[in-house]
């Protein structure tokens, strides 16, 4: 009998093992698919497109300005308040190739859910797209948060298109609710910033925590289970190896109807 029976069940193509030291960090990983697939379309949404070129250049304007940052030092929590739009990965891969950490948090999240998860994350920096942003500003006053950076639906749409959606959004269609919120940056500012003081890598071990995901708090308040990137990388890995005989690379399409 098989050592290993379950590998009978296996679909044809995909490997027993793979090899989650082929990348040192999540880092290296993103750089090695932005050289590879530079010219490609890395993400749709609402009939904008950016192509991996561009994803590698905001994600390092976006880890340059948080790297200028004096509030935010190595190895910082940064709570990511995100639906699926373009920013978010954008923010994620920025977050993580500055040496910092992940903290996803639900949009949906009321303030008592949120605020929990701020503190036991330790998180004083969070990424919030502005029609949530009274959530954010109704625990701010109990947290005192370093540093919050809005985004608008929009953002990364073109010319009028981003203006226009940003108008209905708040005004004629308006989802975005009424807050105060102090020591506050515009995503795209923190773009224009951190695309003039350049970014420099930082130095990241596999064994380093790449993200704080948080379960969903139905057997009682929610827990962060702390994720390396090693663990990131040895679940692409897997993935990868799983799906590879149904893949076109570099020219499959991925849909993600629920939050990334």
């Amino acid at each position: 009998m098989s050592r290993a029976p379950w590998l009978d069940a296996y679909p044809d193509g995909v490997p027993a093992t793979i090899d989650p030291d082929r990348y040192k960090t999540v880092n290296e990983m993103l750089e090695h698919s932005f050289e590879r697939y530079r010219s490609k379309t890395a993400l749709e949404n609402y009939g904008a497109t950016m192509s991996y070129d561009e994803l590698d250049v905001a994600s390092q304007r976006f880890a340059a300005f948080l790297q200028s940052r004096a509030e935010i030092r190595c190895n910082d929590r940064v709570a990511v308040m995100l639906p699926n739009v373009m920013q978010y990965p954008v923010v994620v891969c920025g977050i993580l190739r500055a040496g910092l950490i992940v903290v996803n948090v639900n949009p949906l999240y009321k303030p008592r859910e949120l605020e929990h998860q701020l503190r036991d994350s330790g998180a004083r920096v969070i990424v919030v797209l502005e029609n949530f942003a009274a959530t954010v500003a109704a625990v701010e006053t109990h947290l005192q948060l370093d540093l919050v950076i809005l985004t608008q639906l929009g953002d990364h749409f073109s010319g009028l298109r981003r203006l226009a959606t940003n108008l209905i959004v708040k005004y004629i269609k308006p989802r975005v609710r009424a807050y105060r919120l102090p020591k506050t940056v515009r995503y795209l500012e923190a773009l224009r910033k951190g695309a003039a003081r350049g970014y420099v890598k930082p130095k990241v071990e596999a064994e380093d925590l790449a993200f704080l995901q948080y379960t969903g708090g139905t057997t009682g308040l929610a827990k962060g289970a702390m994720l390396t990137h090693r663990n990131i990388i040895s679940n692409v890995l897997q993935s990868v190896a799983w799906a590879r005989p149904a893949l076109d690379e570099g020219g499959e399409r991925a849909a993600t109807p629920l939050p990334l």
